[in-house]
C-alpha cells in the first residue's frame, strides 16, 4: 500500500472515531487519497458523503450540517484556488462559531519549489478565522505514522468542538503520487495501522467546554435581547424576572407575557427609547443586522452584559461591564410597571404594522414574510437570508415557537446562504423552508447543482425577487439627492430568468403572482423547489417609511 492510501484511510478512519458522521467532498486529483477513503467508508456505512462540484458551495453545504447538528462535519478539496473557494464558509464558521472540519489537500514541498500546477500558499490560508492549524507531513512508509496522523485529526477535532469555543480548524495535507490504491493490502506496510480498540478515539478528550460562568444583572429597568442562541432560555429568564425581552428574529418565537414582537420597530424611534430607556441591557449571542440595536448597545448610559461563550465578544461602544457563558438572578426586584409599559407599546405597535400591511399594495416583502410565517408547519425548519429577508421577517412579529429558524449571522453576508439552507435541511426531520432575496439566489444558485447521486432534501426557497438590492433602498443611498447614481451601482438590476435558471438545474419553479398562489406553492411538497415572488423595490422607502410613522403614532411619540 502507497504512504498516500495509508494516510487518508487512516484520517477517515479517525474522523468517524472522533464522532464525524458527514464529510463534503470536492472532486479533484491531489485530493484522490481522500476520496477513495471518504467513497469507501460511505459504502461500508460509516458515514454519510455528501458531493458538490463547487468548492464555495460544498462548504456552505457543510456549514449548513453542522449549525443544525451541532457537530463537527469536514469538508474536503484537492489543492489550489479550489481551497481558497472555502474562504468565505470558513469565515461565518468562525464568526457564528461553528464546528468546521476543513481538510486541503496539496502539493508536496518539492513540488511547490518547482512551480507545479495548482498551487497556492494554503499554508495559514484562513488566517486567524480558524481555531486550529496544521500541515501534516509527508507521508512515509516507516513505523509511527499511524499514531501521528491519528493524534493530528483528535487535536484538530478538539479545536473545532471540545475546547472553549466551537469553529473551523484547518489541516492542509500534502499527498505524494501515487494518489490512487495499488494492489497491495495493508499487510505490507511497516506497523498496524488500525485504531483503539472498541471504535475509540486515539486520544480521549471532553465532549464539550469547561464549567460555564454566569454574568449577574443587576437593576430594575433591564432589557433582554435575544439574537440566536440561548433565545428560548432568555424568554424563560424574563418571564421570571419581569424583563422585556427582544429577538433579532422577531418576537413570536419567545413566546410568554414579556416578548416584545415589534421591538425592532420600538427601538427605532428615539422618542421612546429616551422615554423607556434601560438601566441594563442583557445581550444573548451577537447581534448583527440592525442598527437600533446596536444604538442601543453603545448607549453610554445604558450597562451592557454579554452572554457569548468565547472571548470575541461585541462591544460597539467599548463599554461591556461583564461577558460570561450564561446568566445569574438579577440582585435587584423588578418594577412591574416597566414590564407593563413595554406591553402596551407592544401591542399598540403590532395594531400599527397589521393594519398598515392590510392597507398596502401586495406584494411586499412583509407581507410576504407574515404569508410564508403563517403558513410553515409545525417543526419546520426557517433558514432566513441576510439583508431584506431577515429584517422582514422581524418586523412582522418574527417566527412562532414551532419553528427553528437559521441565519447565517456570524458575518451576515449573503454568500452561500442557498447552501448552507440545502445542508441543515438534509439534516432536518421536518419541512424546511428558506426566505432569500434575488441577489442571495444568484449569488449561490450553483448550490443548486446537485448530483443524481446525491440527496436532496424536502427544501422550498422562497424567492422575494426585487430585481437588484433592494436593501440599499431603506439606507442612506437610497435617498432622494442619490437618484442619479442609484440604480447603477446600488440598485443593480439583473433582469435575470428565475425559471430558466431553475430548469437548467432541473429544479421545480413556482411563480407566486397573488395571495392564494403563494399560499398554495408553501403547501408542504417532498423534494426541492423555488417560489418566485416579484416585488417592486421603487416602494420599499415609501412602505416603511409609512410604517414607522404608524407605529410613532400608535405609541405616542409622534
Amino acid at each position: 500500500m502507497n504512504p498516500s492510501t495509508a494516510q487518508a484511510r487512516v484520517l477517515v478512519d479517525e474522523l468517524v472515531r472522533n464522532t464525524v458522521s458527514h464529510v463534503v467532498l470536492s472532486p479533484g486529483s491531489r485530493n484522490a487519497p481522500l476520496s477513495f477513503a471518504l467513497h469507501d467508508a460511505a459504502a461500508a456505512g460509516r458515514l454519510t458523503l455528501h458531493v458538490r462540484i463547487d468548492e464555495r458551495s460544498a462548504a456552505f453545504l457543510a456549514l449548513g450540517i453542522a449549525a443544525r447538528t451541532g457537530r463537527p462535519v469536514a469538508v474536503v478539496c484537492t489543492s489550489g484556488t479550489a481551497a481558497a473557494n472555502f474562504h468565505p464558509a470558513v469565515l461565518e464558521a468562525d464568526r457564528a462559531g461553528v464546528p468546521l472540519i476543513v481538510l486541503t489537500a496539496d502539493r508536496p514541498p518539492e513540488l511547490r519549489a518547482a512551480g507545479a500546477s495548482q498551487v497556492v500558499e494554503q499554508r495559514h490560508l484562513y488566517g486567524s478565522a480558524v481555531r486550529y492549524f496544521d500541515e501534516l507531513a509527508v507521508a512515509e512508509r516507516r513505523p509511527g505514522q499511524n499514531a501521528y496522523w491519528r493524534s493530528q485529526i483528535c487535536r484538530a477535532w478538539n479545536a473545532a468542538y471540545g475546547e472553549w469555543r466551537c469553529g473551523p480548524v484547518h489541516l492542509n495535507i500534502p499527498f505524494r503520487e501515487p494518489l490512487v490504491p495499488d494492489p497491495a493490502d495493508e499487510s505490507d506496510w511497516p506497523e498496524s495501522l488500525d485504531g483503539r480498540p472498541q471504535g475509540a478515539r486515539w486520544t480521549e478528550l471532553p465532549d464539550f467546554g469547561a464549567l460555564p460562568s454566569f454574568v449577574v444583572p443587576s437593576a430594575r429597568h433591564g432589557l433582554v435581547i435575544a439574537c440566536d442562541a440561548g433565545v428560548r432560555a432568555a424568554s424563560e429568564w424574563a418571564e421570571l424576572h419581569g424583563w422585556p425581552v427582544i429577538a433579532e428574529t422577531g418576537g413570536l418565537g419567545l413566546g410568554g407575557t414579556t416578548a416584545i414582537s415589534a421591538g425592532v420597530w420600538l427601538l427605532g424611534l428615539e422618542e421612546f427609547v429616551a422615554e423607556h430607556k434601560p438601566e441594563q441591557v442583557l445581550c444573548i449571542g451577537r447581534p448583527t443586522v440592525f442598527r437600533q440595536v446596536q444604538r442601543i448597545l453603545s448607549d453610554p448610559d445604558v450597562e451592557v452584559l454579554l452572554v457569548r461563550p468565547d472571548s470575541d465578544w461585541p462591544a460597539p461602544a467599548h463599554n461591556v461591564r461583564q461577558v460570561g457563558q450564561w446568566f445569574d438572578e438579577p440582585a435587584k426586584p423588578a418594577d412591574p410597571e416597566w414590564l407593563l409599559r413595554w406591553r402596551r407599546a407592544d401591542a399598540a405597535a403590532r395594531d400599527a404594522v397589521r393594519d398598515s400591511l392590510a392597507a398596502a399594495p401586495w406584494p411586499n416583502g412583509l407581507s410576504v414574510a407574515n404569508e410564508l410565517v403563517a403558513a410553515l408547519p409545525g417543526d419546520s425548519l426557517l433558514v432566513v437570508g441576510s439583508s431584506n429577508p431577515t429584517r422582514d421577517v422581524a418586523l412582522v412579529g418574527g417566527c412562532r415557537p414551532d419553528v427553528l429558524v437559521h441565519r447565517n449571522r456570524g458575518v451576515a453576508g449573503i454568500d452561500g446562504t442557498l447552501s448552507t439552507a440545502l445542508g441543515a435541511a438534509l439534516v432536518h426531520s421536518g419541512p424546511a423552508y428558506a426566505f432569500v432575496g434575488d441577489l442571495t439566489f444568484l449569488h449561490d444558485v450553483n448550490g443548486l447543482l446537485t448530483g443524481p447521486a446525491e440527496c436532496r432534501p424536502d427544501l422550498t426557497i422562497v424567492v422575494l425577487n426585487d430585481d437588484g438590492g433592494g436593501i440599499f433602498s431603506l439606507l442612506e443611498q437610497g435617498e432622494d439627492q442619490y437618484r442619479d447614481s442609484f440604480e447603477r451601482v446600488f440598485g443593480t438590476p439583473h433582469g435575470a430568468d428565475l425559471s430558466a435558471l431553475c430548469t437548467g438545474y432541473g429544479v421545480p419553479y413556482t411563480l407566486a403572482d397573488s395571495r392564494a398562489a403563494l399560499r398554495e406553492a408553501l403547501r408542504p411538497e417532498p423534494g426541492l423547489r423555488v417560489v418566485e415572488v416579484r416585488v417592486d423595490r421603487s416602494r420599499h422607502r415609501e412602505l416603511h417609511t409609512g410604517l414607522r410613522s404608524a407605529v410613532a403614532r400608535a405609541v405616542g411619540t409622534r
